[in-house]
Formats: C-alpha cells, structure tokens, sequence
C-alpha cells in the first residue's frame, strides 16, 4: 500500500486528487490548517475517523509557514509520494497580502523541500506549479515559454518552481512540477470568478441576488475540469523520470464569454445582472493565458474530454442544486 501525503489537501485540486488516490488503494494524509472555523467541507465525503481499524486517511492541522512540524511528519509517515497543493491561491488577493502569499507559497514549498532532503526520504514529489507565472508571454504556451510573473502570487510559485528545479538537479530528488491552467468545479473557492458567477446563476433564479460584481471581462484563461487535472498530477508521479508539463485545455475563453454560457444555460440576460467594481481590477493584469498541452498528451497520455461549455454547465447545475432553486 502506497502512503501519499498531500499539503492543501482541503482545496478544490488536494480534495479530489484524495478521493482518487483512496479509490486506488493508497493510504493518504494531509494537513489542514489551522482555523477558529472548519474547512474541511471538501473532504466530508472519505473522512473516517481515525481510530477506525484499517483507517486510510488521516489529517493533520498545521501549515506550510511551521517547518518543523513538517518534517516531523515526513519523518513519522515517510510516504511514497507527496503533492504540494498548498498555496493562498487567489491572485487578486495576493496584491492585498503579498508577504503572506510568499511565505505559504514560496518559502512553504522551501520548508517541504528541506523537511524531505533532511529526513532522506526517497519519496516522490509533485510541485503544483501555475499559468500565471507565463503573465503576458505569448499564447499558447508551453513547457519552453519564457516566464514573465505579474502579480505576487504568480512570483511566489515562479521562485517555488525554480526553487524545484535546484533541488531536482543538485539533490537528485524526484519532482515533478504541473504547470497548471486554471482548474475549476463545483468545488472551487466562490470567491474566484468562475464560481462566483455560476454561484450567481443559482442564487439570481432561487430570488436571492439580484446584482454579481466584477472586474475585468475581457481576460482570457484556459478553464479545465479540476478532476481531470488531477489524474494528470498522478500519472506525472508514475513517469521513470520527473519532468516539467504543462496541463490544460489548449483553448482559451474571456469571463465575457463565460457569463454567455452560464446565464444563457439559464436563458438569462448577464447585461442585467452584471455590474464592474473597478477594485476587482488587478493592478498588473494578465490577459490571455492559453494551454499547449502537447507533451502531456505525448509522454501522459492525458487530454481533457470535459471542455468549456460542458464544464460550465456542470458548475451551473451543481450551484443550483447547491442553493435549491430548481
């Protein structure tokens, strides 16, 4: 039985790739974070207590910023493989509080990276790199585009990205970073654009809003189905060789044209409900970010089936099952 140990695993991506990993016979742990709430909604569907004979999930409450506890654990579990989900993900949000997002992004990953070189586990680690860190590079973009990071969070995992390769070519480790397109689903924060639109579908028919705030329309991103993405971090594990790929789509759609799809799913107007808030504009935008994921097809296998209208409409049914407005 293989012991996976996964960091962010409460997030829409760690939530998934647990059920998937679990379904396949692993033996899984990870770590919440601490807070005076719960935040452990996603993973309400494979907790078992732990005292539970044959248990195959366990969770710890710590964070990335305690290097200390992470190599306590490491050196407890010593797990075959480990996925490094952890981040404040909202790019937004990162101008408002960039020191926090480099401390859990850019030094976490830092922290996890000694904890493993020190404790001498041969493990496996999967980095979850980001699109953002492409900024305005030209689309689409791939394994050998140049880099250009535009907002704090997008230079927190550009140094966390880089920070990998240091360890993987001057430690001989075994990492492997996905670098991800946006990855959505009914289970994404409903603060990131895409849900807080399909939320706003569900909320507008149930009679509950009447307004949706946001900033940029015209931003483009490569929008992919989260449990997909997920399979594809496994099968970057089971490669004989840790690589570098990029995981997406390979098309690109603008918030405009995703507020097309979700309120007209509807067979509502989005002119009538949408309103901009000019503070939800970035200071530094990004404007088209746009999958080549030609070497994930080549060496993976992996492609996406669930493409944009249908992962649209997915998102919409499950938000107004969610709110009861059917």
């Amino acid at each position: 039985m293989k012991k996976i140990f996964i960091t962010g695993i409460t997030g829409q991506c760690g939530s998934y790739l647990a059920e998937q990993l679990l379904a396949n016979g692993a033996e899984v742990h990870g770590i919440i974070r601490a807070s005076s709430s719960f935040n452990d909604e996603r993973l309400k569907n494979i907790y078992v207590d732990p005292h539970i004979l044959d248990a195959k999930f366990f969770t710890y409450y710590g964070d990335m910023t305690t290097g200390g506890q992470l190599s306590d654990l490491l050196n407890e579990i010593k797990p075959d493989a480990i996925y490094n989900m952890a981040a404040q993900s909202h790019v937004r949000r990162s101008f408002d509080m960039p020191e926090y997002t480099g401390e859990v992004v850019a030094l976490g990953t830092v922290r996890l990276l000694e904890a493993v070189r020190k404790a001498k586990i041969k493990t496996k680690i999967y980095q979850s790199s980001s699109s953002e860190m492409y900024g305005n590079a030209p689309a689409p973009q791939n394994e050998e585009t140049p880099f250009y990071p535009r907002s704090p969070y997008a230079v927190a995992k550009y140094y966390a990205h880089r920070i990998c390769d240091i360890y993987r070519e001057g430690y001989g480790m075994f990492i492997s970073c996905g670098i991800m397109f946006n990855t959505e689903s009914p289970r994404r924060m409903p603060t990131m654009v895409t849900r807080k639109i399909t939320l706003a579908v569900a909320n507008i028919l149930a009679g509950k809003q009447n307004k949706l705030y946001l900033g940029n329309l015209d931003a483009k991103r490569d929008w992919s189905f989260c449990p997909e993405a997920t399979m594809a971090m496994q099968l970057m594990l089971e490669q004989d060789k840790p690589m570098d790929i990029v995981i997406g789509t390979g098309e690109t759609h603008s918030v405009r044209e995703f507020l097309d799809e979700a309120f007209g799913y509807v067979n509502l107007d989005w002119h009538d409900y949408v309103e901009i808030d000019p503070t939800y504009y970035r200071p530094t935008e990004v404007d088209v970010l746009c999958a080549d994921p030609s070497k994930a097809k080549k060496v993976l296998g992996w492609e996406a089936k669930v493409k944009f209208k249908e992962l649209v409409r997915i998102m919409v049914d499950a938000d107004r099952k969610l709110i009861g407005g059917e």
